[in-house]
């Protein structure tokens, strides 16, 4: 696959699609409550990752790639976050909370990973020839 590219309008798009995400995750973390696991952050990229696995069906999607830039690297890439998260793991083991850092870690990369699986899945449904369980 070749790279697009680079123009100026879709760099625009991502940054507005980004300052977008960026609010509702702040938004979120701001009425969330905040315990010794932070669930609100897992929930953020759990969903992000979700979504992520959708984006591609999305009909606007597949016919813009500005649309396709603004959604995926700009408003989900503003919504999730992997540095909060790598902060927040790092922050529980150095407070003496190694196995919820270890459990926080786990959680977010298999959920995540699960969830980008099943949004795509559904967003595709099965390929064809794919044998049905």
């Amino acid at each position: 696959m070749s790279a697009r590219p680079l123009e100026a309008s879709t760099l625009l798009l991502v940054g507005a699609g980004g300052a977008v995400g960026a609010v509702l995750r702040h938004a979120v973390d701001a009425v969330a409550p905040h315990t010794l696991l932070p669930w609100h952050t897992l929930g953020i990229n759990v969903v992000g990752a979700f979504l992520l696995g959708v984006l591609p069906a999305l009909a606007v999607v597949r016919r813009s790639h500005r649309a396709a830039a603004a959604l995926g690297p700009g408003v989900l890439g503003g919504f999730t976050t992997v540095s909060a998260w790598a902060g927040q793991v790092r922050d529980l083991a150095a407070a003496d909370h190694a196995g919820v850092a270890g459990l926080y870690l786990a959680l977010t990369l298999g959920a995540g990973l699960a969830a980008a699986a099943i949004g795509q899945r559904l967003a595709h449904g099965a390929e064809p020839g794919e044998a049905r369980r």
